[in-house]
């Protein structure tokens, strides 16, 4: 006789535990178990069938997998846990007696401490799986970045969450691999793409938060630890990758005027730090210019011996294609290898991380630093100035800089005033020779990966749409970017002017009942003067048609034969609805529904955008 099955011991009910089931196991409190689960990244399950999980019973339970709670029972943290809470009874007991010397000699000496070291490495076997979860991280941590200080949020915890986000900044800086960039009602999004791997994270603007009450700021402090950590980790893996030493120094005396990011200094493992570096390629240059100058001269000479001189559009690169070398003078010594087009970078990758190389950017006052100071160094500026008001670190404090190529300014212009002894500005208060955009110029240029032209961004004027760089438009969906068909236009019109004459004989007819006395004369001899001009036109057709030598269609004609060949493709399709089973049948008209409703939705936003460029054109008319 096989054994019985007693009832309890296998299925749903062995896999799943409860949540207060494993705490009783676990011999911990709710709030430590919280913190362990979020540590370990053991996260709350749903079993398929509540009622067996549960024995039978429907009340609302949160379930865990009981293969994860026996992993947790070997924890280290969790002995460390249960050291801390030995602690706190020694020192209350402490305290009670009004020990104080041996309260404060526990503190200092017995204290556990939890290290996460393991955990990361735990959960990360590979350094692309932790740049892949990098993304809450930074949101994360950016987020507590910006948030003021109070008995839920310690200074140390807002001080490392900046650090590591100017660290990450940086790093962002150095090696170029920023890619989008987002404003949005939340906050500002960036993409980097790092080893294949692309990480976005959002960054809110930089207003006076206002901390809410309702919020358990202990379990975002719980993440915050756990991803202080694991960003500690990343950095020093990216920064040993690009040769760097990390931590990068901290200058506090900077960051307390305002620098920002110009406060941290990085430096190489070999040479020092990196500005030294750029000085003794400086000098290197200088050193080989000197050579390549004295070479030159005597090759002078042993070209007027040896023959002319070769022309200078043979020697100069064609423009068609993409080169990234500076031009070589006719009169050069060093022998050049011919470059083919495999050899050299992509535009892309070339062009796109240096578009604003050539650029010298002046930030005026109301435009928020932070974030324009890191696309434009993210993607090849050096020279960025501001206002001394903005914070130390500029290139330039000075506005009337002749060297400022750009200037970003987010107000409308305005007239210069008659006491200003600057010669240099125009009566509008701008700089002949500069060009002045506002600060969406800055990330569509950054979206689109080059320079497009600024007279749509000139200060004052309307932008055009700010569009997510992320969003891909399907085949059938609307493309915001695509101009509309000249097609769709006139059929826009024609409605609207269909609509407008229906409001018009709307009107004609409130009219005619408002003037029931006058009588209506004359309504046959309209209607015979209308097929006596008709007949005229049609007249007039048939005979420009025999001189052209075409034969004249009918239109009518051609009208009844679209609706005939309408009429069976819709009985062809009823006849095939029909052969249809019921499931099919309701399948296809689920297709029908969504098709139809995307389309909807589809010309709901031509509509939008065909009424916005018409107020755009009567506005500039």
């Amino acid at each position: 006789m096989a054994k019985i099955k007693k009832k309890g011991t296998s299925g749903n009910v062995k896999n799943f535990i409860t949540r207060t089931q494993a705490v009783r196991k676990l011999q911990i409190s709710l709030a430590d178990f919280r913190r362990l689960c979020i540590f370990k990244g053991i996260y709350p399950r749903e079993p398929r069938n509540k009622k067996k999980a549960n024995k039978g019973s429907t009340a609302l339970t949160t379930f865990y997998y009981t293969k994860d709670i026996q992993y947790l029972l070997h924890e280290p943290v969790l002995q460390k846990f249960r050291e801390h809470k030995t602690f706190a009874k020694k020192l209350q007991k402490a305290l009670g007696r009004g020990d104080y010397g041996d309260a404060k000699r526990l503190e200092l000496n017995q204290k556990p401490r939890v290290t996460l070291d393991h955990l990361v490495k735990e959960r990360y076997p590979s350094f692309t799986d932790a740049i892949r979860d990098l993304d809450d991280a930074l949101s994360m941590l950016f987020l507590f970045a910006n948030l003021p200080t109070n008995h839920n949020l310690p200074v140390a915890t807002v001080s490392t969450c900046q650090r590591l986000c100017s660290e990450w900044q940086h790093y962002v800086i150095r090696a170029q691999v920023l890619r989008k960039s987002f404003l949005s009602i939340k906050g500002i999004y960036y993409q980097a793409e790092i080893q294949g791997q692309e990480v976005i994270w959002l960054v809110p603007y930089k207003f006076a938060q206002n901390i809410p009450a309702d919020v358990d700021f202990r379990i975002m402090h719980t993440f915050v630890e756990f991803y202080t950590t694991l960003l500690g980790f990343v950095m020093f893996k990216l920064y040993t990758n690009q040769g760097l030493v990390y931590p990068p120094k901290f200058d506090e005396e900077a960051d307390a005027r305002g620098a920002g990011l110009r406060a941290f200094q990085l430096e190489n493992k070999s040479v020092g730090p990196v500005s030294e570096t750029m000085s003794i390629d400086k000098k290197q240059q200088r050193q080989f210019n000197k050579r390549l100058a004295t070479l030159d001269a005597s090759k002078l000479d042993i070209d007027t011996e040896t023959g002319p001189e070769p022309d200078q559009s043979e020697l100069e690169p064609s423009k068609d294609e993409i080169d990234i070398f500076e031009p070589i003078k006719a009169d050069a010594s060093i022998d050049v290898l011919p470059q083919s087009n495999a050899s050299q970078p992509s535009m892309r990758g070339a062009d796109s991380s240096n578009i604003f190389s050539n650029f010298t950017v002046y930030l005026s006052r109301e435009t928020p630093r932070e974030p324009l100071e890191f696309l434009l160094r993210s993607f090849g500026c050096k020279r960025i100035g501001w206002d001394a008001v903005l914070g130390d670190g500029a290139f330039t404090d000075n506005e009337s800089d002749p060297s400022i190529t750009h200037q970003i300014v987010d107000r409308p212009p305005t007239s210069r005033s008659t006491e200003s002894t600057d010669l240099a500005l125009q009566p509008t208060g701008r700089i002949p020779g500069r060009i002045y955009v506002q600060p969406q110029y800055v990330w569509d240029c950054v979206n689109l990966g080059q320079i497009i032209q600024p007279a749509e961004y000139a200060p004052g004027a309307l932008l055009p749409a700010h569009l997510s760089p992320w969003i891909k438009v399907s085949s059938d969906g609307y493309d915001p970017t695509a101009p509309l068909d000249a097609e769709e236009e006139s059929e826009a019109e024609i409605e609207e002017d269909q609509n407008g004459m229906t409001e018009d004989l709307d009107e004609d007819e409130e009219d005619v009942e408002m003037h029931s006395a006058v009588p209506i004369l004359d309504e046959d001899e309209d209607e015979d003067e209308d097929e006596e001009e008709k007949a005229r036109q049609q007249h007039q057709r048939e005979l420009e048609a025999e001189v052209a030598g075409v034969t004249l269609v009918d239109e009518n004609k051609k009208s009844s034969k679209r609706s005939k060949q309408q009429k069976e493709e819709e009985e062809k399709k009823e006849m095939q609805k029909i052969m249809m089973t019921r499931k099919k049948r309701k399948l296809y008209e689920k297709m029908i529904y969504g098709n139809k409703k995307k389309e909807d939705e589809t010309e709901k936003l031509k509509q939008k955008r065909r009424k916005l460029e018409k107020a755009k054109t009567k506005a500039v008319a």
